[in-house]
């Protein structure tokens, strides 16, 4: 067949790309993604190899610069995403710190919403300052919050949204024409929507970050991340970093994914639909003070969650008051487990200022509103009555 003749892989339905996106196939023909557990590679001669270190020749040198195996999973993803490119990372956090890091210098400023996971929020504010670079902090939801807190020396944007763990929307198109007119680039944390639910690069993001550890792989399995957005951003702001640094995927971790991301578009939904219906239940319960579900009218952002998001998300959250009432809710489960991950085709629950956001300052959880009685859920794919059976219990016992 020529290649004129075969099919353009972004003409693909989604459920199509998570299956056959990015895959390469070795001289055997194996129908499954081969998994390529090498360090280095070898060379016919010692010109190949010259050309191939210069870039002459394409191919693979090392495994901490590029593997086939990340390779097919950074091509899948970066296919569903829409992205020119994606850069595979060894967690989440290796991720946003090098989405971040390569774009930045001493002098910097960055804006970004002071809702978001702790250890983002420790990156900004202890580490960053060490290299010269400072960050204000403002209402995600706020654009006029955004504007103010911009400076001259202001270069990125930092949105997390729905932001973790009390799923803060910002509009993510509102920041990006902001930051467009001062010349600024926007990193977007996606995590939480999922690149099935909202696409930041089609709303004006420059750069795309996950943590694959989360829906991706979706089973509890491995860590894993990367990063999103155009060849050469991509190219010129991270590549020599990645290759000098070596925060790099395992090829056995990239396998994983790969498999994860076959199922992707399936879980997320279904998880989706537990999540809706729990939040309802959840929401009518008498000992529930405040619940939390993008996919709700009553959030607080949910115009802008229907603008930029096709679905609500796989998260809940609410509040029971105090924290003695949040563990007797967590310890009162018998189906959901009590676990600080999200994403999980098993449904998980966690205290969030006890655990995720342990490291914040209490200061800086009130001022994002997270109080001890908040308790965040991730809907995994049990059944939907069961769920709704063990929360409701726990609910009672909170």
């Amino acid at each position: 067949m020529s290649a004129e003749d075969r099919e353009n892989p972004a003409d693909w339905d989604v459920a199509t790309r998570l299956v056959r996106g990015g895959t390469m196939r070795s001289p055997f023909g194996e129908t499954a993604e081969a998994l390529y557990l090498t360090q280095s590679f070898v060379y016919d001669t010692a010109e190949a190899a010259d050309a191939r270190f210069a870039g002459d020749q394409p191919g693979f040198v090392y495994s901490r610069y590029a593997n086939p195996t990340v390779k097919m999973f950074e091509d899948r993803l970066a296919l569903l995403e829409g992205a020119e490119d994606c850069r595979a990372q060894a967690s989440g956090m290796a991720s946003i710190h090098l989405a971040l890091m390569g774009l930045l210098k001493a002098g910097d400023h960055v804006v970004a919403g002071r809702a978001m996971f702790g250890s983002c929020r420790w990156i900004l504010n202890n580490w960053a300052p060490r290299f010269g670079v400072e960050t204000s902090f403002v209402p995600g939801p706020d654009i006029e919050a955004w504007k103010a807190a911009v400076r001259p020396n202001t270069t990125l944007f930092l949105i997390e949204t729905p932001a973790n763990p009390l799923l803060e929307i910002t509009d993510i198109a509102a920041v990006c024409a902001l930051a467009k007119s001062v010349g600024a680039k926007v990193v977007v944390d996606n995590v939480f929507a999922t690149p099935i639910l909202q696409k930041p690069l089609t709303l004006g993001a420059d750069v795309v970050v996950y943590s694959a550890t989360k829906h991706i792989d979706g089973h509890g399995r491995v860590l894993g991340g990367a990063i999103l957005g155009d060849f050469a951003l991509l190219e010129e702001s991270y590549r020599d970093i990645i290759r000098h640094t070596g925060p790099s995927l395992s090829p056995f971790n990239a396998w994983v994914l790969l498999n994860g991301l076959v199922s992707l578009d399936l879980r997320v939904r279904k998880q989706m639909e537990n999540a809706a219906a729990l939040a309802d239940l959840i929401g009518a319960h008498a000992k529930v003070k405040a619940v939390r579900y993008p996919g709700r009218s009553d959030h607080p952002e949910y115009a802008i969650a229907q603008k930029q998001m096709t679905g609500g998300g796989t998260l809940v959250a609410f509040d029971l008051g105090t924290q003695a009432a949040a563990f007797n809710f967590l310890n009162a489960l018998q189906i959901v487990s009590i676990s600080n991950n999200l994403g999980d085709a098993r449904s998980m629950a966690t205290h969030p200022s006890s655990t995720t956001h342990r490291s914040m300052p209490e200061e800086q959880r009130l001022e994002i509103g997270l109080t001890e009685g908040w308790v965040r859920l991730s809907t995994g794919l049990e059944g939907a009555g069961d769920l709704a059976r063990d929360i409701e219990r726990a609910l009672d016992a909170a």
